[in-house]
């Protein structure tokens, strides 16, 4: 809940321009990974600063500790010359060397020492005061060699001060050790929580990314597929949304330019049709000596002029029912159907194609009832035909075989043909898709007709593929077969 809460907050923000929302993205994903390099790297400069006063610290107890002892080895060394040779002004070197003890004591009672090292310290300044007191009171003619003069007690105050001193230097390198692996675990720990956080927040950025993408993807793809009725709404930056607003211009000219063409096709076609009536009629009529015998040659072009008025009328009608099915007027007139009679009547619609290419259909079908619409099967079964007449080698068969398969009725209209190339393969069913022509063919079709096809049988519950097989091309109708 809480990352889409922060999915949302950034989506409120509304960058301007998509590269703003990249950064952005960036920034959201940098920030959980910015908090453990922040804290390891403050850690590691206060430890520096840390271990440098430390070791600052000890060098200078150490230094000052070196000369408490050196110019006590001098001081001890002048009262015992003093009062070996009976000697006072032997003990100058003592006074000398004490001077240069008491600075060394002032410049480490000036250092941040323990309550410890300020009490051992106070041993040391005791110790000295007690031996300067002695030596102080002697006279300047006096004997030496009869004072009681001891150093014990400052030597052991001085060692136990020096040794204070490594012992606490060590003690704060273990602390500040335990520390620096404390803060070591602690930067892991960072890492472990928050380089997960990290990766949520990058999937989200990418969804954030990615989504004004895939809708103006599937708008492109959903207008390039003919289905405009879905408005467009692009999210995201304002250029992106910009490119949705020309997106939805684009779709509603599209469905302009689709409404003139579905007029004009009806328009046209309507147009078309009546006169074509009367000249495929007069044709006919011509060609059965209706309105006298003709010649030979006269009979010719009869029949020339009935063929192609068949053929042009079929391109109209499928002008016709591809516009119906685009305006979704297409309506089933559905009923039971013996499949032999239905099938052998489209074959008998087509004989003079056949005969002029000396093709065969070898029909297998048995006593197979259908439940659907008689005109739209018979429109399903006449293009598939046609396309099988059209493709097919002169003198060669085609097939049309009917089989009742796992409650459904499958029918295959396989022709001789070289088959479909690979290339048209997945657009074969698309409307005005023409594939590789025939060899020998002047005129192309309209490419509609497997278009149509596939529509009607989809209205039918049923499907149309293509299927594979050694030669030539296979069409399967499959249809749900009556209970």
């Amino acid at each position: 809940m809480r990352l889409n809460s922060i999915s949302k907050r950034a989506v409120g923000l509304r960058p301007r321009s998509f590269s703003g929302l990249i950064l952005a993205c960036l920034m959201l994903v940098a920030v959980p990974l910015i908090a453990p390099i922040v804290y390891g790297a403050e850690s590691i400069t206060r430890f520096a600063r840390e271990s440098r006063a430390i070791v600052y610290q000890a060098e200078q107890i150490g230094r000052y500790s070196r000369s408490l002892v050196n110019q006590l080895e001098k001081m001890e060394h002048g009262v015992r010359l003093s009062r070996i040779l009976n000697d006072a002004t032997l003990l100058d070197t003592y006074f000398q060397s004490r001077d240069r003890f008491r600075q060394s004591l002032s410049a480490l009672g000036s250092l941040p020492l323990t309550p410890a090292q300020i009490a051992m310290l106070a041993r040391v300044k005791a110790a000295d005061a007690e031996i300067y007191a002695k030596l102080s009171a002697l006279p300047a003619e006096g004997h030496p060699r009869d004072l009681a003069i001891d150093f014990t007690a400052l030597q052991e105050a001085v060692g136990a001060f020096t040794s204070s001193g490594d012992a606490e230097i060590e003690r704060q390198m273990d602390t500040l050790q335990a520390t620096v692996e404390r803060a070591g675990a602690v930067t892991l720990w960072l890492a472990v929580l928050l380089v997960p956080f990290a990766i949520l927040l990058a999937a989200s950025a990418a969804r954030l990314i990615t989504t004004p993408i895939q809708q103006i993807h599937a708008a492109i793809q959903s207008m390039g597929s003919g289905e405009l009725s879905q408005p467009v709404r692009i999210g995201g930056p304002q250029d992106l949304q910009r490119l949705g607003d020309k997106l939805e211009w684009l779709r509603i000219s599209l469905l302009e330019l689709e409404r003139q063409k579905t007029t004009f096709l009806q328009h046209v076609s309507h147009e078309l049709k009546t006169p074509l009536t009367s000249l495929r009629e007069g044709a006919g009529l011509l060609n059965e000596g209706i309105a006298g015998e003709l010649s030979d040659k006269q009979k010719e072009i009869a029949s020339i002029m009935l063929d192609n008025s068949i053929v042009l009328q079929k391109r109209i009608e499928d002008l016709l029912n591809f516009n119906a099915l685009q305006t979704g007027k297409a309506v089933l007139a559905s009923r039971s159907l013996a499949l032999r009679p239905l099938l052998a009547s489209v074959v008998q619609d087509h004989g003079l194609a056949l005969q002029n290419k000396d093709l065969r259909v070898l029909l297998e079908c048995g006593e197979e009832i259908v439940q659907g619409d008689e005109q739209k099967l018979r429109i399903i079964v006449d293009n598939l035909l046609s396309n099988a007449i059209k493709y097919s080698v002169r003198g060669g068969a085609i097939r049309v075989n009917v089989a009742r398969i796992d409650g459904s009725i499958r029918i295959d209209v396989a022709d001789s043909g070289p088959g479909v190339a690979a290339d048209d393969r997945e657009r074969i069913f698309d409307a005005f898709y023409q594939g590789r022509p025939p060899a020998r063919e002047s005129a192309k079709g309209t490419g509609l007709g497997l278009a149509i096809a596939k529509d009607y049988a989809l209205a039918h519950a049923g499907k149309l593929e293509l299927v594979d097989q050694q030669s030539g091309a296979c069409f399967r109708l499959t249809l749900p077969a009556p209970h």
